[in-house]
């Protein structure tokens, strides 16, 4: 059978997704989840949302390592935040997005050149944040339809992914710890804890 040309199926949102899952040794725990969300199209419409969860095993309340989430859009992050980051399975095994605070940001920029580099650049009651996904690898589609459904169970996704081998992460100029580390995504063995996810929407199943 035949793709149809389009999908009836009602869009819950549409934009890019990069993240960095960071760890300081292949078999240790995570020591910083990055989610930053760029949503163009939504029921609460467009808008930012960085998700920085520094402290994944704690509550964030060491101000070195805060979980926070950066945004101009605050019901836009909440959203985002129950419907879907809560359901990543990154973040599954950590109980510290519960306690992530809601904090506003804003001159949200994306700089690079489109081929080895991708950074974000904006500004919050913390600092400036900067974050670089570097060491670009293989750049695939992935389409999570039908009996794969997307990790929250009612969606389908429909992204483009880049496997990201380094990564660079600061607030206000203090370092972001870990680095990313090699996992199994989609099938594919050899893909990254740290990507990039451009062109992503998501489609109730």
């Amino acid at each position: 059978m035949s793709r149809p040309a389009m999908n009836p199926r009602p869009v819950d949102w549409s934009g890019e997704n990069p993240g960095m899952y960071l760890r300081n040794k292949a078999d240790g725990p995570y020591v910083a989840l990055v989610s930053f969300f760029r949503v163009v199209l939504s029921p609460h419409g467009k808008g930012h949302a960085a998700f920085l969860v520094l402290d994944p095993s704690g509550n964030g309340t060491n101000p070195v390592k805060p979980n926070v989430c950066i945004t101009d859009n605050e019901p836009l992050a909440v959203y985002l935040r129950d419907g879907f980051v809560q359901h990543f399975l990154a973040f599954r095994g950590s109980n510290a997005l519960a306690s992530t605070k809601l904090i506003p940001g804003w001159d949200f920029v994306a700089g690079g050149d489109g081929r080895t580099v991708h950074t974000e650049w904006f500004r919050s009651s913390l600092g400036q944040v900067q974050l670089t996904w570097g060491g670009w690898g293989d750049c695939y589609e992935v389409e999570l339809a039908g009996d794969q459904k997307a990790v929250t169970g009612k969606h389908e996704m429909f992204s483009t992914f880049v496997d990201v081998r380094e990564t660079s992460g600061h607030i206000n100029g203090r370092p972001i710890e870990g680095r990313p580390f090699p996992r199994e995504f989609a099938g594919k063995k050899d893909s990254s804890t740290a990507f990039l996810a451009f062109s992503e929407t998501w489609v109730k199943a």
